[in-house]
């Protein structure tokens, strides 16, 4: 008798502690299914990965330009303004290259000034001065300052007359420019007013006025197929049309980010407004041949982001696979599957265990053969962890 109490106690015993068992399981579970927050796992993953670096990696600093890039981030970046300039310029015979200092004109638009602060510090501290005399020489200070460009549209506009002679003045043509502008400055989370930078990436296409309309809606779907193209999610990628303070109709090419849509591209029909007041309403030198009339063309801006174009890549590529094992363990991989167009790693070798010393070789062997290929190779273990981005 005293063996079968015993026994049932154990029984008994042994049922809430498997019991107990379950409920820590299930719960485990239920935390682990929960879906982490986006944002956080891919600024985690950018930071751990190499591919943005700065103080703070969050989603102001990120949008702001207040960041840099660590070496895959800049592979990254190369791979899509290489893209970008292969779509626009290589595969198009009336497209043409620029390259146009980062100081120049505003052509009358909001401008950044690069001030000498202590030129500055020294106006400010001149004692006896009027309130007239310390606006004359902060004046005369900042028109002999320097003027940063915040858009690439102003030095294509210049540039225009000197491009006549490569297209025999005949409609249309377009001149492409990439480079970094400057973003108008801002105050970052901890109250600090900080100017950031962005590569952006324009194509200013001159048309005639009859079929400006036409080439407007011919590049909105030509940049709209063009960004879906290297997108796992392409739905994420849409257009909306708006209107700007001074009437001037365009178009916006957005990502949707968790938190919203976010503008990597805009495309604007300025007329000929801009380009007159840029050459001083010399109509004689803007001239150019429609067929066979003579026209003052007109002018569409196609500005992109490269930075914000990265950015939402990143956020498109990211996946989380889950896999059990035969311990029924639950097992998440965080990973970043980039288009193998854009992806700085193309090919990633895992080592394993055991006898590796052959596969090690492979990299001094050829190393070469993939320099000249242009590709990288390295012979660390830790690069299996890059196999898909």
């Amino acid at each position: 008798m005293a063996t079968y109490c015993v026994r049932r106690y154990l029984s008994l015993l042994k049922g809430r502690v498997s019991l107990g068992w379950q409920k820590r399981k299930f719960a485990d579970s239920a935390r682990s299914d929960e879906a982490p927050d986006p944002t956080a796992v891919v600024t985690d993953l950018c930071r751990s990965r190499h591919f943005i670096t700065g103080e703070q990696v969050e989603k102001d600093s990120l949008l702001a330009g207040w960041h840099g890039y660590g070496p895959l981030g800049m592979v990254l970046r190369r791979n899509l303004a290489e893209q970008w300039w292969r779509s626009m310029t290589t595969s198009r015979g009336q497209v043409f290259g620029l390259s146009t200092l980062h100081q120049a004109g505003s052509g009358g638009r909001k401008a950044l000034k690069l001030v000498d602060g202590e030129a500055l510090a020294v106006i400010l501290k001149e004692k006896g001065q009027s309130v007239e005399q310390l606006t004359a020489e902060v004046e005369r200070l900042l028109g002999a300052s320097a003027t940063l460009r915040t858009e690439l549209l102003q030095g294509a506009l210049e540039q225009y007359a000197h491009s006549l002679s490569l297209v025999n003045r005949k409609l249309p043509f377009g001149l492409a420019e990439m480079g970094v502008c400057y973003q108008p400055a801002a105050p970052d989370s901890e109250g600090t007013t900080r100017t950031g930078e962005a590569m952006l990436a324009s194509l200013v296409w001159f048309s005639s006025p009859r079929t400006a309309g036409q080439w407007l809606d011919f590049w909105v779907r030509h940049r709209l197929q063009w960004w879906r193209k290297f997108a796992t999610g392409a739905s994420n990628f849409s257009s909306s049309d708006f209107q700007d303070e001074c009437g001037t109709k365009g178009t916006r090419l957005y990502y949707s980010f968790p938190w919203g849509r976010e503008p990597i591209e805009t495309l604007q029909s300025l007329g000929d407004r801009e380009l007159l007041e840029t050459h001083q309403d010399n109509r004689a030198k803007l001239q150019c041949r429609d067929e066979r009339k003579t026209v003052i063309p007109h002018v569409l801006s196609v500005s992109g982001n490269m930075d914000r174009g990265v950015l939402a890549y990143l956020y498109d590529s990211l996946q989380q696979l889950k896999k059990v094992d035969s311990k029924q363990r639950l097992h998440q991989r965080k990973v970043l599957k980039l288009h193998p167009s854009l992806a700085p790693v193309k090919v990633a070798l895992d080592m394993g265990r055991g006898p590796t010393l052959e596969l090690r070789q492979v990299p001094y062997r050829g190393g070469d053969a993939h320099s000249t290929s242009r590709l990288t190779v390295s012979p660390e273990r830790n690069l299996s962890r890059f196999a898909q981005c």
